[in-house]
């Protein structure tokens, strides 16, 4: 037992790597299966526009998806079209445009993840390039090799050339390792950029470290909390309301937020430099209605998902 509890506490310490690595391995999963199981070169004209379909398409859906399934999106833009304030806190458009941009940032991981990981893999971009019509790339690719390479160029990753088959393997295979230079060349600049992010972002902080990995605590069990209070309550409201029905008699007060108290702890999170307030919820039961607190924004801290 004492081995499954620390096996569960390592997990709950280090989810965000476990989700990360969790999203790498469907990624590559999903590229192998597209590959293997989808994936079909034409070997005709349509081969450029085919190959970068294969490695675009995808990574918009990631996309979508991911600011689909981010709760940070709906706390940002619910109810900006009745209030477009409301994505800049405090009328100040920098800062929504910053949380903005962090918002974006999260999303588009997973797919620079598949970009990445399918240009490694090589043959996307191999079918898509064999299909580009420009001459001094076709020159560049048939140089010192047989008339037929630039005429049936397109057909190479198919096999079903008239060159020579060592030929047709030299022109795949100078296709895939461009492919494999430009994957691991975007890879570099990604890590590259997260970690000039990540320190820009540290320099920046009003926080300290420690400070910082309390907040994270605090906000995991504010929403485990939260969502079981929600629960609870929700069960009490349905409860007194469908006795009132069924009893025929005037329903029981229950107390419940306003709809303001709703909209104060929903907007995005704010830090005041000279109160210690972990989240929107902290921070309104604390001081109610008062709202002349200098604030400024932080990082999506309280929007793990």
């Amino acid at each position: 037992m004492d081995a499954v509890h620390k096996l569960l506490k390592l997990c709950s310490e280090k989810k965000s790597a476990i989700g990360y690595g969790f999203l790498t391995v469907i990624t590559v999963g999903g590229q192998q299966l597209f590959s293997v199981a989808v994936f079909q070169c034409p070997c005709n004209e349509h081969n450029l526009m085919y190959g970068f379909v294969f490695i675009l398409a995808p990574a918009i859906i990631l996309a979508i998806t991911g600011f689909f399934l981010s709760s940070r999106t709906w706390k940002f833009v619910t109810g900006c079209c009745l209030n477009p304030l409301k994505m800049c806190p405090k009328g100040n458009p920098c800062q929504g445009l910053y949380a903005f941009v962090q918002l974006t940032l999260h999303a588009l991981l997973v797919p620079a993840m598949w970009i990445s990981i399918a240009m490694l893999h090589g043959s996307f971009y191999a079918c898509a390039m064999s299909g580009w019509k420009n001459p001094n790339f076709i020159e560049y690719l048939c140089k010192y090799k047989s008339e037929h390479c630039q005429h049936q160029l397109y057909k190479v990753t198919c096999n079903r050339t008239a060159m020579p088959g060592n030929e047709t393997q030299e022109v795949v295979l100078l296709l895939q390792a461009q492919s494999q230079v430009i994957g691991w060349c975007l890879i570099a600049i990604l890590g590259a950029l997260s970690l000039l992010c990540v320190c820009w972002s540290n320099c920046r902080s009003n926080v300290s470290s420690v400070q910082a990995a309390f907040w994270k605590i605090y906000i995991d069990k504010e929403k485990e909390k939260f969502d079981e209070l929600a629960q609870e309550y929700a069960i009490k409201l349905a409860e007194r309301n469908l006795r009132s029905f069924f009893e025929n008699k005037d329903p029981d007060d229950f107390k419940l937020p306003t709809n303001k108290a709703w909209e104060k702890i929903s907007t995005l999170y704010t830090f005041n430099p000279d109160n210690q307030y972990y989240s929107t919820l902290h921070r309104f039961v604390e001081q109610r209605d008062n709202d002349d607190i200098k604030e400024v924004i932080m990082d999506f801290i309280d929007g793990q998902t």
